[in-house]
């Protein structure tokens, strides 16, 4: 695509290595900053970029053309120090990848930020860009709306303990990894306004104190009931269950569709044109789009809604730090 985007991205891990993917095939030319020479030499190795070392605090200081548009995919401790610099700096339209912040506060203070500088700053959950999601979302309004629906965020702890990871990170699993599906799931069901969450398990995972399991129920802004189940010490995957009047709507595993009609035991996959999602990371390819040139731009998530309902409803469903 021509355009007179000034791009950058922040991060050289293995995220930046996928929106570099997406950013090859959708502007003329951007940049990628990271911090050191090691990191810097394994991400052009996997992409054939290389990125400009120093850090973004550098990079702006040395630049002589303010960036338009910036994605911010560092490590998840990183994310809201990097996007208050780029604030700081001017830059007006900033992607930055979930949850943009480890805790409330951080979230509130680049909340302030943005519309302190007047910035479009969102927050990247690219599974709302998902071509099954799509297909999902006109069979809901064919069938005139969502009636209940049910999600399932259990996380695979045999893995997660031993991953390289900060403490504060794993402690904010649910937070930082678990809201890809809970985002989906309201995304596509309305906003809670009812909620009754129920934890227990405290204590029992050392990664994760504070509960191992979860459950609740609640109704949304779309006249919706909802119900969810985690029980991350025992066996299970992520999921979505979407019911209208008829039919139910499933993500198991999340990049595809199936139905189940009214009347019928049969489960059938939904053919869908997922070509982007088997290309690229599924949903980047669309969400950058959305981002960068406006399409589907309802799509994303604004950092204010992002806080309202980290506050409002994520920190009911497990304690989050303020």
């Amino acid at each position: 695509m021509s355009d007179n985007l000034n791009v950058v991205q922040v991060g050289t891990g293995k995220m930046s290595i996928e929106y570099t993917k997406v950013l090859n095939e959708l502007v003329e030319n951007f940049e990628v900053i990271g911090r050191g020479e090691k990191s810097a030499n394994e991400f052009e190795r996997e992409t054939s970029k290389r990125p400009i070392v120093g850090g973004i605090k550098k990079y702006l200081e040395n630049s002589t053309k303010k960036p338009t548009h910036a994605i911010v995919a560092v490590s998840v401790e990183e994310l809201a120090r990097v996007t208050m610099e780029l604030l700081k700096n001017g830059v007006k339209n900033i992607l930055v990848e979930k949850p943009a912040g480890l805790n409330l506060r951080e979230l509130l203070e680049l909340e302030i930020e943005s519309k302190k500088q007047e910035a479009n700053m969102f927050v990247g959950y690219n599974r709302r860009f998902y071509s099954s999601v799509d297909k999902a979302r006109s069979i809901i309004e064919e069938d005139n709306g969502v009636s209940s629906f049910h999600f399932e965020f259990t996380e695979w702890s045999h893995i997660i303990k031993d991953l390289n990871k900060p403490k504060t990170v794993k402690e904010q699993w649910f937070f930082a990894n678990s809201t890809h599906v809970v985002d989906l799931a309201f995304f596509l069901g309305g906003f809670p306004v009812n909620l009754s969450p129920l934890n227990s398990g405290e204590g029992n995972l050392d990664w994760h104190p504070i509960a191992s399991t979860f459950v609740g129920s609640g109704s949304t802004n779309k006249g919706a009931l909802f119900s969810y189940h985690s029980n991350w010490e025992s066996a299970g995957r992520w999921g979505i269950e979407i019911m209208t009047k008829k039919r139910r709507l499933i993500f198991r595993p999340m990049e595809q569709l199936h139905v189940q009609n009214i009347g019928s035991n049969q489960v059938e996959k939904v053919d869908i044109d997922d070509s982007l999602d088997m290309d690229f990371k599924p949903g980047l390819y669309n969400q950058v789009k959305a981002f960068l040139y406006g399409d589907q731009k309802e799509k994303l998530l604004s950092i204010s809604s992002h806080k309202k309902i980290t506050e409002e409803v994520y920190s009911k469903m497990i304690f989050i730090q303020s």
